[in-house]
């Protein structure tokens, strides 16, 4: 009697043991979907649609931009600010980050009205209670193509991070740059409050390994991880993706933070936003929340 009642305690030893390294997991890394690449670009249906499909939280976007002098956004309005933060805490949906996905296609070099832009966007953080905002300096503010942008793109990201450092947040930005010359970057921009959002897509497409990547840009300037590929495959039928090793990097890197799906669709099926998104989710939780 008295072996089987040992074996008891120590039985629930372990399962508490257990129990708490996956709650501590959980709290390390969390797992979030961009609420454009889930056909929800600031809409409220985003947050019920990150619950269906078991995503900690969404990375909301500040709408489109084209032509505006600013985003074509609801977050500047109150009454509807309030709605998304209800909707956000009603189903336990977090937001990740902010983004400005319009840059994608627009120049932040070049747009006369960039600091309107960012103002409205440090305002939503702000009001929102979120600490990080997206920035990818996209098509037209390629780096690597257009290298004679940097320093405007410098300048105004050394002014971004002195407006965003007000309200103790950052700006994580996505270069076409290797991890080695993006370090050099934000070296350059000398601001704490400008970090990196590193993409898989961006090592995986230019032949380079992910883990090594990380290592090269330190956790110091690491603010978010888009963790997908380009769309093909599944993350967990991705060869170029191996992301137990990666888990390991950024376990022994001590950082912590918001992995944030964007891509990594089956190109069979690459409509379906709850079968892609649901299996992406779901394979990043069994690999970083276990």
């Amino acid at each position: 009697m008295a072996v089987i009642v040992i074996m008891a305690v120590f039985a629930g030893m372990f399962n508490s043991c257990v129990s708490a390294q996956s709650s501590t997991a959980k709290e390390r890394y969390k797992i979030a979907v961009c609420d454009w690449m889930i056909l929800k670009r600031q809409k409220l249906g985003a947050f019920a649609l990150a619950k269906e499909i078991n995503a900690d939280g969404i990375e909301l976007d500040m709408g489109g931009l084209g032509a505006r002098p600013t985003f074509d956004s609801k977050l500047g309005d109150p009454v509807e600010r309030q709605k998304f933060l209800d909707k956000s805490k009603e189903l336990g949906v977090g937001i990740s980050s902010i983004a400005m996905s319009g840059f994608y296609a627009q120049s932040f070099a070049k747009r006369e009205t960039v600091t309107l832009m960012i103002e409205d966007c440090i305002k939503a953080m702000k009001n929102m209670n979120v600490k990080v905002a997206y920035l990818p300096l996209g098509t037209q503010c390629d780096l690597v193509k257009n290298p004679e942008l940097r320093p405007e793109v410098i300048k105004r990201l050394q002014w971004a991070g002195k407006q965003v450092g007000k309200i103790g947040g950052v700006i994580a930005i996505e270069t076409s740059l290797s991890a080695t010359e993006e370090k050099k970057l934000l070296e350059e921009i000398d601001s704490k409050n400008i970090k990196s959002s590193f993409n898989f897509a961006n090592a995986a497409d230019n032949g380079r390994d992910v883990s090594k990547e990380l290592k090269i840009l330190g956790k110091k300037h690491l603010a978010q991880i888009h963790a997908s590929n380009t769309d093909g495959f599944w993350l967990e039928n991705d060869k170029a993706i191996d992301m137990p090793k990666i888990k390991k990097t950024l376990d022994d890197m001590n950082w912590k933070g918001w992995l944030i799906v964007e891509r990594s669709r089956d190109v069979t099926q690459v409509h379906n936003v709850k079968v892609n998104y649901g299996a992406n989710v779901a394979y990043l939780k069994r690999i970083f929340q276990n």
